[in-house]
């Protein structure tokens, strides 16, 4: 027998097969706090409660677990977020009532205005803070699976500009630093994160400036490949 005979006759259904989706903790940044977006389940199990988006895997659609990342976040927010970073998985024979199930956890960024009119649209999602998700029972093992995300992008906060991604194409500086604070929950000094920024040169000054307080502030955006820099220290040193 050759591999093309060996695939030809073989079952797929032979062994057991868990239930396997995905699920998506998509961050913003808005009235100056951090958000996640959830979807109210319309359905059982854990009909009722707050969740996250996601969904099982379509063999039909998806070619990879991203693409069913991709597809359930369009679904709810309308847009592609730019950011997206596959985090953890997690699977057991109790996680899911209905069978042993595997989740494939992703973390994603995207700014409140480019989504906005899409859920404020419906009914069944909406924009919490982390406070407000951590006095609430979620489904399943969401609130697992936020805490994970979060942590990641704490330490992407210390150690990249990721963060930036949770901010409209155009951006001031001191956006830019108080989203790296309030992802951190520290501040941070202004003439050494500046610093750090500038020399990274990761940034492009778009020649705008939009008025803040008494000076207006310089508008910047990043360049294509900003999100892959990593500082040698952290922004915290």
């Amino acid at each position: 027998m050759n591999e093309a005979e060996f695939l030809q006759q073989y079952n797929q259904k032979a062994f057991d097969t868990p239930n396997v989706s995905v699920d998506s903790v998509l961050f913003t940044y808005h009235e100056q706090q951090l958000k996640v977006l959830m979807v109210n389940r319309a359905n059982y199990p854990d009909k009722g409660l707050w969740g996250l988006p996601g969904g099982f895997v379509n063999l039909q659609k998806d070619k990879t677990l991203e693409d069913t990342a991709l597809r359930k976040l369009a679904k709810k927010t309308g847009v592609k977020p730019p950011y997206l970073e596959q985090i953890y998985t997690v699977g057991n024979d109790h996680r899911d009532k209905r069978a042993w199930s595997i989740t494939v956890c992703y973390s994603a960024l995207i700014a409140h205005q480019y989504c906005k009119v899409q859920v404020n649209s419906v009914n069944d999602a909406k924009w919490l803070t982390l406070d407000e998700v951590s006095n609430i029972t979620l489904a399943f093992d969401h609130q697992q699976l936020i805490d994970a995300a979060h942590q990641r992008l704490k330490q992407k906060a210390l150690y990249s500009i990721v963060p930036a991604f949770v901010l409209p194409e155009q951006f001031t500086l001191p956006e830019l630093q108080h989203v790296h604070e309030v992802i951190i929950g520290k501040s941070l000094q202004k003439k050494s994160f500046r610093r750090r920024i500038e020399q990274a040169e990761l940034l492009i000054d778009t020649g705008e400036k939009r008025g803040e307080g008494g000076r207006p502030a310089t508008l910047y955006k990043l360049k294509s490949n900003a999100g892959q820099h990593t500082f040698i220290r952290n922004l915290e040193n």
